[in-house]
């Protein structure tokens, strides 16, 4: 069994964990079979001494398919 790494940024106005749950979501909609997912880094978008955006940078792992001949 093989698995691939990406690295997916994922945001959100909310919070750190709706960064994370979306960057998950989006990758789902185009990668299958994810297995785990690390958050590498959080870091905040300041607007006028406040947040308006949270980021989160998440490597995801999935499985690799071969495509049969």
């Amino acid at each position: 069994m093989v698995f691939k790494y990406i690295d997916i940024l994922g945001e959100s106005t909310r919070s750190f964990e709706d960064a994370v749950q979306n960057a998950i979501t989006e990758t789902a909609k185009t990668v299958k079979d994810i297995r785990t997912a690390e958050v590498m880094k959080m870091s905040a978008v300041i607007n006028s001494d406040k947040i308006v955006e949270y980021q989160a940078m998440v490597r995801v792992a999935f499985k690799v398919f071969r495509k049969e001949d």
